[in-house]
């Protein structure tokens, strides 16, 4: 018997190997597949997906076979990736000094014929090979030596699937954990700079009044210009933080709600008394969802909606449906409006459309990319159409 080789990239072709994490792994459907159809194309009793390790080879899958490793020393694989562009077919082991006392061949599980078609990545290493056994000797047809070369491709292109799947979770892992550290600095920023903007609103206003009598007209533009710009940085801090904490307190967990409770709760929450009139519409009486993430949702779109709105009276409609999957929303209203170019750009974190609302504010850019970020969370979707002048509608739907 003579042992296998050494390749001379040896070392480079484990680590190659090693990159697909695919050692000791469980059984998988695909690769049985594989083996399955080549032991039927070419009637053998005994197929595997063999990777040559270091001092092993080991089985990926293995049919007909009820061991998941051997020894390198007896590996007929350990041959057949010394010759990566050429399948390694030996018609009858007791005639092959290389092979004729292998333990393997006068052994259990007795291999006479062997066939192995090397298993080559993208960067040329062998990784091992797709092989039929018999105990008897055999011979393999072109089309069935096509086959095998087909199949062989397969097994590679499973592992290069493998091997991109694992690193875009790796990349995921690494955005989420990014995205995290980021919300947390922007929480801690927002949170440590609130109380001076808040001191300094203060100030302005005292030293406002004290020298109301003595403050020229510079003086005093200067000092609206100082009220309006720590107005507004104070409006981003208080955005930014409940972005943060609307992210982290809406759960996944869903609850059996009735729709009129939980409008009645949202109108509660922005103005009872407020000059505007809400129709509620819904096709059915209770819904199981997130109940604090569909509430905060229209808080959000309707306070938007009475807020843009240069109407004598604001006009709001609610209306509930459901399809198979979701359950769906739309809320209406008769405001501004907004224009096609506008449009893509509301979603947008810290992107606003430089508009005032009824009070002469502007807005942050952060509660409706807040509400699209909690939706798709939780499987739903958010789209809007809108006009200038005859108002916008918003159509969100949250999973089943």
């Amino acid at each position: 018997m003579l042992k296998p080789i050494i390749p001379n990239n040896e070392s480079q072709r484990i680590e190659a190997l090693k990159e697909y994490m695919i050692l000791d792994s469980v059984f998988e459907k695909d690769y049985d597949d594989i083996t399955n159809i080549a032991s039927e194309v070419c009637m053998m009793p005994i197929s595997l997906v063999s990777l040559v390790d270091t001092e092993r080879q080991w089985f990926k899958s293995s049919y007909g076979l009820d061991v998941r490793e051997t020894s390198r020393d007896y590996s007929f694989c350990a041959h057949a990736i010394n010759t990566p562009n050429i399948p390694l077919i030996v018609e009858d082991a007791t005639t092959d000094e290389r092979f004729s006392d292998n333990p393997l061949v006068t052994g259990y599980p007795n291999v006479i014929f062997y066939a192995g078609f090397p298993l080559v990545n993208l960067e040329g290493h062998s990784l091992g090979s797709l092989c039929v056994i018999d105990s008897i000797p055999r011979q393999l047809t072109s089309k069935q030596i096509q086959t095998l070369q087909a199949l062989s491709r397969q097994v590679v292109n499973l592992l290069e699937l493998r091997k991109a799947n694992r690193l875009l979770q790796d990349k995921h892992k690494e955005i989420e954990v990014r995205n995290a550290n980021l919300q947390k600095l922007a929480y801690v920023v927002a949170h440590d700079l609130k109380a001076p903007i808040t001191n300094i609103i203060s100030l302005i206003s005292l030293l406002k009044e004290d020298q109301a009598g003595t403050i020229s007209e510079m003086g005093k533009q200067l000092i609206e210009y100082l009220q309006s710009t720590s107005g507004r940085l104070k409006n981003l801090i208080e955005g930014i933080l409940s972005h943060y904490l609307e992210l982290n307190k809406i759960n996944h967990g869903k609850t059996e709600i009735d729709l009129r409770h939980i409008f009645e709760e949202v109108n509660d929450l922005l103005n009872p008394a407020g000059d505007y009139l809400i129709t509620f519409s819904s096709e059915r009486e209770s819904i199981n969802v997130n109940v604090p993430l569909l509430r905060q949702t229209l808080v959000n779109l309707l306070s938007n909606a009475i807020k843009y709105n240069d109407k004598e009276k604001v006009e709001i409609t609610v209306k509930a449906s459901e399809s198979s999957t979701h359950y769906w929303f739309k809320v209406s209203d008769n405001g501004i409006g907004m224009s096609e170019e506008q449009l893509p750009k509301i979603f947008e974190t810290f992107v606003t459309l430089g508009v005032s609302d009824r009070f002469n504010n502007v807005g942050t850019g952060i509660g409706l990319a807040t509400v699209k970020e909690m939706i798709e969370k939780a499987n739903g979707t958010i789209n809007v159409k809108s006009t200038i002048g005859k108002g916008s509608e918003f159509m969100f739907s949250l999973a089943k």
